[in-house]
This record gives structure tokens, C-alpha cells and sequence, in this order.
């Protein structure tokens, strides 16, 4: 079982940056896909980012070369770094846990957070 509980979120304008943290609870041994999948207003849920066990990282193409995931281990937390911010990331933005990457990367985890609210303004 995880618990995941997200922070970090806010309003930024276009062009700034927010970073994002999960908290993670339970007995996850990190051995899960971590990752972070959002859904824009009026629309469904997709994958963002995901980092694996090993520290492989993967990234939608939308956001290649603007976000970063990464994780600390120690501090049983995992982070987004987002820049370069544009209104089209205006999104609830969920930490997301799955034994199976795939499902992490389609925006439909076994487990994720409650979500934190990014909303940036041209």
C-alpha cells in the first residue's frame, strides 16, 4: 500500500517555474514506477514524467527539456522541477505510483495523491 500527498503547487505566469514534491508513505522500497500524470481542465489524465527504480527517467513530449523528475530516497519524497511555464500546463497535477511503468506513462496509476493545482496565465 502507498499514500502519496503532493505539494507545491500554485499560479505562475508564463515562462516561470514551480516545483512540485509527493510525499511518499508506506512500504514502498522505491521498487514502484514513481512518476507524475496531470489532467488539464475539461479533459482526461496523462502522463507527465516517470522515474524508475533504477533512476531511469522518461518524459511526455510536451514537456521534454522543460520538467525534471527526480527523487530522493532518503527523504521518501519525489519532485518536479517545471520551467519554462506555459498556459497549456494549467493542470491538476498528481504524484503517481504503479508496478507497471506503462500504466504511469498513460496518465492511469494503481496509486496516486490527492493532487495540486498549477495554473499559469499568459
Amino acid at each position: 500500500q502507498v499514500q502519496l500527498v503532493e505539494s507545491g503547487g500554485g499560479s505562475v505566469q508564463a515562462g516561470g517555474s514551480l516545483k512540485l514534491s509527493c510525499k511518499v508513505f508506506g512500504n514502498t522500497g522505491w521498487n514502484y514506477c514513481m512518476g507524475w500524470i496531470r489532467q488539464p481542465p475539461g479533459k482526461g489524465r496523462e502522463g507527465v514524467a516517470k522515474i524508475e527504480s533504477d533512476g531511469s527517467t522518461a518524459y511526455a513530449d510536451s514537456v521534454k527539456g522543460r520538467f525534471t523528475i527526480s527523487k530522493d530516497t532518503a527523504k521518501n519524497t519525489l519532485y518536479l522541477q517545471m520551467n519554462s511555464l506555459e498556459p497549456k500546463d494549467t493542470a491538476m497535477y498528481y504524484c503517481a505510483a504503479d508496478w507497471n511503468s506503462r500504466n504511469v506513462a498513460a496518465g492511469t496509476p494503481r496509486y496516486w495523491g490527492q493532487g495540486t493545482q498549477v495554473t499559469v496565465s499568459s
